[in-house]
């Protein structure tokens, strides 16, 4: 029921998410990220819900793009020099249920590290948007 509701509210407050250092703060900055991606990667590969569509998948490359990308929506001091979301999963068919099992394992990754549920809940709000690029099916 939690992790609904934080999923829900993921979805719901994408668009109302304010920029501010306070997120990038809470999750620990850098040295954060890093921590939470490294619990994260495991998840992914062992998820059997998305796992089929991480076996091609550079996991080294795919962790630091995705903690450039934390990095900068969170609000910190970084940039992301990775692909546009769109264009990177094109043509992959990715439903909601898997945006959603790919999200659920983010936000236990930062249950897993300690991040505070309302750090967790206004990252994962300022990601929601991105589901639009990412959801091809």
């Amino acid at each position: 029921m939690k992790r609904c509701m934080l999923l829900c509210l993921f979805v719901s407050l994408g668009a109302f998410a304010q920029a501010s250092d306070s997120v990038y703060r809470g999750l620990g900055e850098r040295a954060g990220i890093a921590r939470i991606l490294q619990l994260f990667v495991p998840l992914l590969q062992s998820d059997v819900r998305i796992n089929a569509g991480f076996k091609e998948v550079d996991l080294v490359r795919f962790s630091n793009k995705l903690g450039e990308q934390l990095c900068v929506v969170s609000g910190g001091p970084c940039s992301y020099s990775g692909k546009d979301m769109a264009v990177i999963h094109d043509g992959l068919d990715i439903t909601n249920a898997q945006f959603y099992a790919l999200a659920e394992d983010l936000q236990l990754a930062m249950e897993r590290d300690g991040v505070a549920p309302h750090i967790q809940n206004k990252l994962l709000a300022r990601l929601a948007p991105m589901q639009r690029e990412i959801v091809t099916k």
